[in-house]
């Protein structure tokens, strides 16, 4: 009896994971992560086949200065023993399965929002895998003050991010 319940339940878990993976609005969620993917992945051969170790200077506020993150968002938790570095890959890798989840199950918003997100660190992610490191190369600085240096992916998990807590703080679900 226990073991014909628990094959009902997953019989219907998949079938209902299924026909939440194949929505509309997720094939557009996944073309979406691709999409970012894709200008992450554009902008950074971009970078790592023209730029020469050498800082490219736009203007005043702008560079474009080639540096490796081993750490996560803006070089924090930067260590350079390879435990702590694979420690943080599998947390990364953790996280973006349970945002690609989340994704599948929420509803048109949320989906846009970790799309934006998940696009942006499986850019950075596939760099951890591939280089070990992250080329972040965007410089913005005013004066001798600099930001911390990022990538396009960088910059699509904080709009990510900034439209999921705009969405909470403004949007109330009214139920």
């Amino acid at each position: 009896m226990q073991k014909s319940i628990f094959k009902i339940n997953k019989i219907y878990l998949k079938k209902t994971m299924k026909k939440k993976i194949f929505k509309k609005e997720n094939i557009f969620s996944f073309t979406l992560i691709f999409i970012i993917f894709f200008f992450d992945r554009l902008s950074k051969n971009k970078i790592l086949s023209d730029l020469n170790d050498s800082a490219f200077y736009i203007n005043k506020f702008l560079n474009i200065d080639l540096i490796w993150n081993t750490g996560i968002g803006f070089g924090l938790f930067s260590f350079n023993t390879p435990i702590a570095y694979n420690i943080i890959s599998i947390f990364i890798a953790v996280v973006i399965i349970i945002l690609f989840y989340i994704s599948i199950i929420s509803e048109k918003l949320d989906s846009f929002i970790f799309s934006i997100i998940i696009g942006g660190a499986l850019g950075n992610f596939y760099d951890r895998l591939i280089f070990n490191a992250v080329p972040d190369f965007i410089d913005l600085h005013y004066g001798n003050f600099h930001w911390f240096t990022f990538n396009v992916a960088d910059i699509f998990i904080t709009l990510g991010i900034i439209a999921f807590i705009a969405k909470n703080y403004f949007i109330k679900n009214t139920i």
